[in-house]
């Protein structure tokens, strides 16, 4: 039988507390951003997509900062790998760091097992989580969630930019929030 569990848009997040690369913590329990923090998981160091994924973020950062949004980068590598992927990737300025599997399945994350050495030549780890998109208010609710069993087909970060300024201007509520049909039916 699964642990995965769908997170619900409008609920709060489950309380995960990753380790930073360089020092400190970040707690989706006080998650920072304001309107929105903007919570990316990667595969991790061994990913060649995630490094991809992950510059174009970087390069985006300055946009979300204007509008007010937090960015975190989180994987469940290891601290050190997490620190080579953020050196050796050019990620200066990218909040980037660990989480358990526990904490990453909590978010409803697929978890995948090692196929050994990837493209790039780095051994993936026994397990890790798949990549996962997630968008808060600053009460830890969730406001979208996208999630993938691969690495491929993700969220691309300019048309995110967009729905932000759309949804903030338009105070656009968090959809996909019915948890029950039949409740939903009744109500």
């Amino acid at each position: 039988m699964s642990d995965l569990k769908a997170l619900m848009p409008r609920d709060i997040v489950p309380a995960i507390t990753a380790d930073l690369v360089g020092g400190g913590t970040w707690s989706s329990a006080a998650p920072g951003g304001d309107p929105f923090t903007l919570v990316v998981f990667y595969r991790g160091l061994h990913c060649p997509i995630c490094k991809t994924y992950l510059g174009t973020l970087e390069k985006l950062l300055p946009e979300f900062a204007k509008r007010g949004v937090k960015v975190v980068a989180l994987s469940s590598d290891s601290a050190e790998r997490a620190a080579t992927a953020k050196e050796d990737w050019r990620l200066p300025e990218m909040t980037i760091g660990t989480v358990s599997l526990e904490a990453a399945r909590s978010w409803g994350l697929y978890v995948s097992t090692s196929r050994g050495v990837t493209s790039i030549g780095i051994e993936e780890p026994a397990l890790f989580s798949e990549p996962g998109i997630f968008i808060l208010r600053p009460d830890s609710s969730l406001y979208f969630v996208s999630t993938q069993s691969m690495p491929f087909a993700r969220p691309r970060f300019e048309e995110m930019l967009q729905a932000i300024d759309f949804v903030v201007a338009k105070d656009y509520p968090a959809r996909g929030q019915v948890a029950s049909l039949a409740e939903a039916a009744v109500a």
